[in-house]
C-alpha cells in the first residue's frame, strides 16, 4: 500500500510539471493551403519535431504539452520561418510576406518586442546604402557624405549591441537569454572578447549552466589558452552535427527580417 501511495504521488508530481500550449495561427501567404507546418526544437545536436499541422484556408493550430519551456522554430516543410517559445498559454501567430509575429504569452511577447526593435535598427542600417546612392545622384560631396554615414553606422551598431546585451541580461534566468546568445555566437569560432567577458561577469548561474553557453565558454577558454601558448591543441571549431537536417539557430537578421 505504501509503495502504491508513493507511485501515485510521483505520478501526480510528474503530471504537474507538464504545461499545455494552444497555438492559433493565420497567414495570407499565397499557396500555403495544404502545406504542412512543423514546430521543431533542438535536443542536443538534433533538430526534433515537436508538433505538426496542416494549413486550411490560411489557418492552422497546434496543441500539445511540454515538460519544460523551450524555444522552437516554425517550419513550412523544411524551411524555418520564425522562432516560437513553447510555454503555458494561448499563443497567436500571424505571418505574411511583410511581417511575422508570435504573441500572447509572457516570453513570446518579450521576444516579439525584441525582434521589432532589432528590426527597426537593421532597417535603418540597410537604409544607409540608399542614402549613399541618393547622395551620388545628387552630386553631393562624397567625403562629407561618407563621414556622416560612417558616424550613423557606428551609432546604430552600438545601439544594436546594447539592445542585444540588455535583452540577454534581462533574460539570464529564462530560455530567451541563452537563445539570443546562441544566435549571435553560433556562426563563430568560440573565442572570448570584451563583450562576452563583460556579459559573463554579470551572468547568473542559470545562464552559465545552460548547455550551449557552458560548451561555448569551455571551448572559448580552451581556444584562448591555445592562442596565448598555454595549450598546443588546435582551436576548437564548431562541429557540424551528423544529422544534416539540423539547422543553426537564426541570426538576429534572419530572426528579425520578414520571410522572403
Amino acid at each position: 500500500m505504501k509503495n502504491i501511495f508513493y507511485f501515485l504521488c510521483a505520478a501526480a508530481a510528474l503530471a504537474s510539471c507538464s504545461s499545455s500550449y494552444n497555438i492559433q495561427g493565420t497567414s495570407d501567404v499565397q499557396n500555403l493551403d495544404g502545406h504542412m507546418l512543423y514546430i521543431k526544437a533542438l535536443q542536443g545536436n538534433d533538430l526534433k519535431n515537436i508538433d505538426s499541422c496542416d494549413v486550411v484556408h490560411g489557418k492552422f493550430e497546434f496543441r500539445g504539452t511540454i515538460d519544460t519551456v523551450k524555444v522552437g522554430t516554425l517550419f513550412i516543410n523544411d524551411e524555418g520561418v520564425m522562432p516560437i517559445v513553447l510555454e503555458e498559454g494561448d499563443i497567436t501567430i500571424k505571418f505574411n510576406t511583410a511581417k511575422q509575429t508570435c504573441t500572447g504569452t509572457y516570453l513570446n511577447d518579450k521576444l516579439a518586442d525584441f525582434i521589432e526593435k532589432y528590426n527597426q535598427i537593421t532597417s535603418q542600417i540597410a537604409d544607409l546604402t540608399h542614402q549613399e546612392a541618393q547622395a551620388v545622384m545628387n552630386g553631393e560631396d562624397m567625403n562629407e557624405v561618407y563621414r556622416d554615414l560612417q558616424k550613423k553606422q557606428s551609432s546604430l551598431s552600438v545601439e544594436s549591441e546594447n539592445l542585444i546585451t540588455s535583452f540577454i541580461e534581462q533574460n539570464f534566468d529564462n530560455v530567451l537569454g541563452p537563445f539570443v546568445f546562441r544566435m549571435v555566437t553560433s556562426m563563430e569560432v568560440p573565442m572570448t572578447n570584451s563583450w562576452i567577458e563583460a556579459l559573463m561577469v554579470k551572468a547568473t548561474d542559470t545562464f552559465k549552466n545552460d548547455r550551449y553557453v557552458k560548451e561555448f565558454m569551455d571551448e572559448a577558454n580552451r581556444n584562448q589558452a591555445i592562442i596565448t601558448g598555454m595549450d598546443d591543441a588546435s582551436p576548437a571549431i564548431p562541429e557540424t552535427p551528423e544529422n544534416e537536417n539540423v539547422e543553426t539557430p537564426p541570426t538576429p537578421n534572419e530572426m528579425a527580417n520578414p520571410r522572403k
